[in-house]
This record gives structure tokens, C-alpha cells and sequence, in this order.
């Protein structure tokens, strides 16, 4: 029973040692290679946009989105027919 246990473990060590130095040579770089830098796609830089008040909900929108209607904004068509609050 010891012989199998004692097999069991060298083998673990010896597949413990082999990863270690896999690990270890990944890292090392050879001089020939060069270190590669992730380049993201530049994104357009988008400007902040103004957010307006529904007048009559509440609700926070972009003013861009906004209907307008006698001199108030609001989210939807639907609260242009309605009362502000």
C-alpha cells in the first residue's frame, strides 16, 4: 500500500514541477519577440448631452428626445395631451 502511495505522490510532484516551469518559460519573453499591446477601436468621443424634465411625469430624458409643446417638454406625444403637473 505504501508503494502506491508513494507512486501517487511522485507522480503529482513531477506533474506539479512540469506546470510550474510551463508557467515559468510563458513567461520569459525571447528577445525577438516584442511585446504586443491590445489596441481597442478608437470610439467616436461622444459630447454630454442636456437632459430635460417630462412636465408632465417627471421623467428625465435627453433633450433630444423631447416634445415640445407650449413651452414645456415631454417625453411622449400622449403626455402632450395631458395636464402639467
Amino acid at each position: 500500500m505504501t508503494r502506491i502511495l508513494f507512486w501517487i505522490a511522485l507522480i503529482v510532484l513531477v506533474v506539479l514541477a512540469v506546470r510550474a516551469k510551463l508557467k515559468a518559460l510563458s513567461r520569459q519573453q525571447s528577445p525577438f519577440d516584442q511585446p504586443r499591446q491590445q489596441q481597442r477601436p478608437q470610439e467616436p468621443v461622444r459630447e454630454i448631452e442636456s437632459m430635460t424634465q417630462c412636465a408632465h411625469c417627471g421623467l428625465h430624458f435627453p433633450a433630444s428626445e423631447a416634445v415640445h409643446a407650449d413651452g414645456h417638454d415631454y417625453c411622449s406625444p400622449g403626455h402632450v395631451r395631458l395636464p402639467p403637473k
